[in-house]
């Protein structure tokens, strides 16, 4: 049994890594909206907890830690699941649009990660960054979506960094750039279009994937698709 925390799992693949890792972990999930996070925990009960936590929070860091002492005195598995999509004309982003995405996207997973690496530390653990193959380089790339898919290439190569900076404490971080599924997000980036799979088969790979991958791999980057999209 591993003490899990899913930053972002409210709602989409996030809420399904809730309830698939529940069945058999201690998992800890935080997210911005206190309704579904509600609705997350009457699915689940006494299996997870809950936290509101907002990544555009400028004491997220603190108040991560500070909740996080409260449920675990080690951390086994961080998922960084949380993200925000602009879809807008390249000209027409403004300030507000750039900063909200920065903020959620990869400030806010910097100073999770910068929160939980402590719990960590003394025992290992594994860091997994849920990014996109918007931002895996050489991918397909689509109009409207610059800000997001160059948060997530942003994520990707801090995930490599960090793999490097951490082995010491033997912690892997891992990114999985994540193709088609059907999410909300999704629908917002292509309305109309249908992925072929849905956040629960997604979610299923990411959980496989999370407890137990970082036994072989380390620092990579790895493309999770079918199509894109």
């Amino acid at each position: 049994m591993k003490n899990i925390v899913i930053v972002g799992g409210s709602t989409g693949i996030g809420s399904e890594l809730a309830q698939i890792l529940s069945v058999a972990n201690n998992v800890l999930v935080l997210a911005r909206n206190e309704a579904k996070l509600s609705a997350l925990k009457t699915l689940c009960g006494n299996k997870i907890e809950i936290q509101r936590l907002d990544l555009c929070d400028s004491a997220i860091k603190n108040n991560l830690t500070a909740i996080v002492k409260q449920q675990f005195d080690h951390v086994d598995i961080l998922i960084n699941t949380a993200g925000y999509l602009v879809n807008k004309p390249f000209l027409e982003l403004t300030r507000e649009d750039i900063e909200l995405t920065y903020s959620t996207n990869i400030t806010g997973i910097v100073e999770a990660c910068q929160a939980i690496v402590p719990f960590m530390s003394k025992k290992g653990g594994h860091i997994v960054n849920i990014g996109s193959m918007g931002g895996f380089q050489g991918s397909s790339k689509f109009p409207g979506l610059s800000i997001y898919s160059s948060s997530k290439s942003a994520v990707a190569g801090l995930s490599e960094c960090l793999a490097e900076e951490l082995k010491e404490y033997n912690i892997q971080v891992n990114c999985l750039a994540l193709g088609a599924a059907q999410t909300d997000m999704l629908a917002k980036a292509f309305p109309g279009y249908e992925a072929p799979l849905s956040a629960k088969k997604m979610a299923e790979y990411i959980a496989n994937f999370s407890l137990s991958a970082n036994q072989w791999i380390n620092g990579k980057v790895i493309p999770v698709a079918i199509s894109t999209p």
